[in-house]
């Protein structure tokens, strides 16, 4: 018989998990809404606020648990009963996987941290996710056969249900007729070819800055083809279609954790991910949590790869490839796809922050447009690794260099604070070793890569080439966010011309230069070696070396006029594609 004390207990978890879904729910629901109306400005704001609202749950949950358990809940024996109950609680729970996440998160900040070698957390899943019903079905299916595709298209946009907000399409058969040149050219032969043939559309659109995506796929026997399908509101607030993403990069792309989390109204998360394994293939279940805003569960996820990983392999954790950092200690295992980063005792000069102010831009990070390029990072607090998976000249690097974060035991490693990113080719490297085509590309998405964070009011700060990387795809992100700042809180300048030999010739600047201070014109020489790297840059981008480039952007952003840019090709958009 259970005991009920620790069903008590459990339940009172399982409370905390299921207010907080509720309410992550009620706001993902509204971006439909805010879509509808074009509020940008409310936006912006619910993704800050659903950032924090995970971390506002669990800390009023431990602070419920402390009041009503004063005595219990720090006992290790009685969170064993309890996980127990809380199984049991779970049966037929919506969403089993991240309501065993929440348990976690309670139970960790209650007990000594010893909970990750015993059986008091959920170190695997308890309860199967596949097959979980849902009130209404996951999608929509469509039958092309039955009716013409083109009808068929109309109706699968007519069911998006915006226009019961008030939005209506501009011109749905125009858009129509769009879609169907785009899937013609993009199979000449025909789409569909058997009476079997559906297109399976999820119930949710993923809303994602100022635009609504319809995901779905074909499906023809055991061939699925994902499309997706976004829609834009024009100036005077009409909808449109702007596209159809049918290739399979485009559409990986699209799902980047270099962006903001999409809005979905999900009642069972796991049959999402389980649509979106078959539209986005490249991406893992991590990665897909991640991505539909359920980013603890994304973390948990990748924590349990991690040591899965770490138990089918034999290499060792190494200090990562490329220039150290002066704010951040860097390591890696080579088997592993990702990088781990601890931040430093102390920083070189000349950098000045504190692990306070390095931790609240990683937030700013989080919280902010990261426009597609900037790398998504997860935070976790006091992480157990063996001892033996270390090289020493790692281990003597912490010793060294972040004491204070990193205890160092006879068998185990625990880091008390980390963040994991997904592992690029630092930009500096790529460029030494590129033949003239592939600098060419790279500088040019280095170039690209700043203007689009500049869109987005960010100014990386630190513009050297080792604080960029480039994926596998050849696209380039910003990883390095300690100095990073709002465009609008800098000043770009023009240098001052010399005014006689003794200016000229001066070691140290002979005029008055701000902390905010910025002069875009030093950008070739100080970023880029000379040669080939450099000349290609300033043909490239000449106007990054410029004030009044700047200037202007910075202009834009205090009038509002903040750009957006589209998570695949101008080409492919049919405003520029068909008109």
């Amino acid at each position: 018989m259970s005991n009920p004390l620790a069903l008590e207990l459990a339940t009172t978890l399982l409370e905390g998990f299921d207010l907080h879904y509720r309410l992550f729910r009620e706001l993902s629901r509204g971006a439909k809404d805010r879509f509808a109306r074009g509020d940008w400005a409310a936006v912006r704001e619910a993704v800050r606020s659903r950032i924090d609202m995970y971390d506002e749950r669990v800390r009023e949950r431990v602070a419920i648990v402390r009041e009503r358990f004063p005595g219990d809940c720090e006992s290790e024996a009685l969170f064993r009963e309890v996980k127990v109950a809380y199984i049991g609680l779970l049966y037929e729970h919506r969403q089993p996987e991240c309501a065993e996440t929440f348990y976690n998160s309670v139970a960790t900040r209650l007990l000594h941290r010893s909970y990750q070698n015993n059986d008091c957390i959920f170190s695997r899943p308890a309860i199967s996710t596949e097959h979980i019903d849902a009130e209404e079905p996951t999608y929509n299916c469509y039958y092309p056969r039955s009716v013409d595709l083109e009808g068929t298209l109309r109706r699968m946009l007519i069911d998006t249900g915006l226009g019961a907000l008030g939005g209506r399409f501009e011109n749905v058969e125009r858009d129509t007729g769009y879609l169907m040149r785009a899937i013609a050219e993009h199979f000449p032969n025909g789409w569909q070819t058997d009476q079997s043939f559906q297109l399976q559309v999820l119930k949710s659109l993923f809303f994602r800055g100022r635009a609504a995506y319809l995901v779905g796929r074909s499906v023809l026997g055991d061939v699925i083809v994902p499309f997706v399908i976004p829609l834009r509101r024009g100036k005077v607030g009409d909808l449109y279609v702007d596209t159809i993403l049918l290739d399979t990069r485009a559409v990986s792309r699209l799902f980047s954790l270099a962006r903001d989390y999409f809005m979905v109204d999900m009642e069972v998360p796991s049959a999402y991910v389980s649509f979106l394994e078959t539209v986005v293939p490249a991406r893992s279940r991590s990665e897909l949590y991640t991505l539909v805003g359920l980013q603890k569960q994304g973390k948990t996820l990748l924590f349990r790869d991690l040591f899965w990983h770490l138990k089918h392999s034999t290499d060792a954790f190494e200090i990562a490839p490329g220039v150290r950092g002066m704010v951040m200690l860097v390591f890696s295992l080579p088997s592993f796809p990702f990088v781990f980063k601890v931040i430093r005792d102390w920083f070189q000069p000349p950098k000045d922050a504190d692990h306070a102010f390095v931790r609240e831009r990683y937030r700013l990070v989080k919280r902010h447009d990261r426009a597609g390029r900037m790398a998504d990072s997860l935070e976790y607090k006091d992480v157990s690794f063996p001892r033996d998976r270390f090289k020493e000249d790692l281990l003597e690097e912490i010793r060294k260099l972040a004491p204070s974060s990193i205890e160092i035991g006879a068998e185990r490693v625990v880091v008390k604070h980390l963040y994991i990113e997904r592992r690029l080719v630092p930009l500096d490297m790529y460029v030494a070793g590129a033949d003239e085509p592939k600098l060419r590309s790279a500088l040019r998405e280095y170039g690209n890569c700043i203007k689009e964070l500049a869109d987005a009011n960010i100014f990386p700060g630190d513009l050297m080439l080792k604080n960029f990387g480039v994926t596998r795809f050849g696209r380039v992100l910003f990883y390095d966010y300690d100095e990073i700042a709002y465009l609008t809180d800098c000043r770009f300048r023009t240098m001052p011309r010399p005014r006689d030999d003794e200016e000229e010739m001066a070691g140290e600047p002979w005029f008055n230069v701000e902390p905010n201070d910025v002069f875009p014109e030093q950008f070739p020489t100080f970023l880029l070696p000379p040669g080939l790297p450099r000349q290609t840059f300033c043909e490239l981008h000449p106007e990054i070396a410029q004030a009044s480039y700047w200037l202007a952007r910075k202009e834009r952003i205090l009038a509002g006029e903040i750009d957006e840019s589209a998570p695949y090709p101008d080409t492919i958009r049919f405003g520029r594609r068909f008109s």
